[in-house]
């Protein structure tokens, strides 16, 4: 019953995470958005107290049951295992007790914790489970669905917002590091089902550490166990040292499956027996130890972290606009500053999927790799459009209003001359001051003493909000004759 009822909540958490990086009518965002801010890591970047404070006593009281309801990436490896076992009939109990490996554990945790308080959390977060779920959902389930959402479409006519989705998802760079990930992550959970979740997992080992204390949990009666090793070839955590008749609690993922496979009844799930043996006694004491140091390790990091192509009227293709070189990147709005946006993002790509414009794409750049980045190739930050800070679970970019939105300054315009496409009396085009939402852009003479000299663009950069609509929209080829500056400081105006 106990499994049925766990698998039922996995099922139904994982579709609507998924949907989350699915769907691109925002529906979902709406309906069940909050599901991402109850994620392990992102309530630790976020400073959520309440919801770390809920998962943290839900482990206490259940013991691992966010891996095993709550994680995506968690369940990802169950569907892969659940796959083999179908599969093949052997392989549905071809799970082996496995020695603990703490040391390994408790290094990857502190290089995991080291990186992140030293600024490194896009690289930190490689490993950890939501953000590594975020990139495979975004990265290689949406562009699929979109693009079978488009050849369903096409039977009745196109879609611009359809067909335009599919291209904002479709990153050399994310779909390589999406792929590579899923090849890592099917392999392990194919071979040996949550073995990444108990080695590699810094969630998995901080969560895993604090349900050794845990008010329930599965126990074995030794009155009852034949050591027959069921429940063993059952236990996908391979913590089950039925020789022994003892669980490693520590890699247990609160799965049930070993409840059901027992025969003698042997386990159940329930508080221990309250008497223990003096080595039961020290195991304890030494499982506190190892707890502490845990906690020491999150708690120092919560403190310190408290190409579309473009076509001349539909024949010919012209040259497709290149990304200028900003000397400060552009973050997008809410996320208030550099500082706050890069140690708090953990590049789960959320936002990236979440935004209809095609103005957020992960990042190249080396230090700070995957974590999304503004760029106004394929579309421009609209001034009523507030997805990205309604869907971050961090606290990267803080959720804002349209008021709040327009009224802050992400960065600003720079006129580059020499790429401005004059008309034949020598007169820029002045696509920009035309679509610039704020009036910040004006054509004024390039001579003011001339009555006769052409006008060219001029920046109030006191209104400019750095929306990116005069980049986009500018003809210019391939670098265009304005461009948005960054601010590592947002500014109100």
């Amino acid at each position: 019953m106990l499994k049925h009822v766990r698998i039922i909540l996995a099922v139904i958490c994982f579709m609507a995470i998924t949907a989350l990086f699915v769907d691109f009518t925002f529906t979902a965002a709406h309906g069940w958005g909050w599901l991402a801010k109850w994620q392990f890591m992102p309530a630790v970047l976020s400073a959520n107290v309440m919801v770390l404070a809920i998962l943290i006593a839900a482990t206490l009281i259940f013991g691992r049951v966010y891996c095993s309801i709550l994680c995506p990436l968690g369940v990802l490896q169950d569907i892969i295992s659940w796959i083999r076992g179908r599969s093949n009939k052997r392989a549905r109990s071809r799970f082996r007790y496995l020695n603990n490996a703490p040391w390994l554990r408790i290094t990857v945790l502190a290089l995991f914790v080291a990186s992140i308080c030293i600024g490194l959390t896009h690289l930190a977060l490689f490993i950890e489970p939501y953000s590594a779920y975020g990139r495979i959902a975004g990265s290689l389930i949406k562009p699929a669905y979109v693009e079978a959402n488009n050849l369903m479409a096409s039977t009745q006519g196109p879609d611009d917002y359809t067909f335009y989705a599919v291209e904002n998802y479709l990153s050399a760079g994310a779909i390589i590091v999406a792929s590579i990930t899923f090849i890592i992550i099917a392999v392990l959970s194919w071979i040996n089902g949550r073995i990444y979740c108990n080695t590699i997992c810094p969630v998995g080992t901080i969560l895993g550490y604090m349900s050794r204390f845990s008010w329930l949990k599965p126990v074995i009666d030794t009155d009852k166990c034949i050591k027959c090793g069921s429940c063993a070839r059952k236990c996908k955590a391979s913590c089950i040292d039925f020789k022994n008749e003892e669980i490693d609690y520590t890699r247990c993922v609160a799965c049930m499956d070993c409840i059901g496979a027992c025969s003698k009844n042997a386990i159940s799930y329930a508080h221990p027996s309250k008497t223990a043996t003096k080595s039961e006694s020290e195991k304890a004491d030494s499982g506190r130890r190892e707890f502490l140091t845990i906690s020491a390790l999150l708690a120092g990091s919560a403190v310190l972290h408290a190409e579309e192509k473009n076509v001349d009227g539909g024949l010919a293709k012209i040259i497709d606009k290149v990304k200028p070189v900003r000397h400060t990147p552009v973050t997008p709005p809410g996320s208030n500053s550099h500082d706050n946006f890069f140690k708090k993002c953990t590049a789960c790509q959320l936002c990236i999927s979440s935004c209809p414009n095609g103005v957020l794409r992960p990042s190249s750049d080396a230090t700070h790799f995957m974590q999304p980045e503004v760029s106004y190739e394929r579309g421009y930050c609209r001034p009523e459009c507030t997805r990205c800070s309604e869907v971050c679970p961090t606290g990267a970019i803080t959720l804002i209003d349209v008021a709040e939105k327009s009224s802050r300054q992400i960065g600003h315009a720079v006129w580059v001359k020499e790429n401005c496409l004059p008309y034949n009396d020598g007169t820029s085009c002045g696509n920009c001051a035309r679509h610039c939402p704020t009036g910040a852009i004006v054509m004024t003479a390039l001579n003011p003493d001339d009555a006769a000299s052409p006008k060219v663009p001029a920046v109030n950069t006191e209104l400019c909000i750095g929306c990116g609509a005069c980049e986009n929209l500018c003809p210019a080829r391939p670098f265009s004759a304005i461009y948005v500056e960054g601010h590592e400081r947002h500014r109100e105006i």
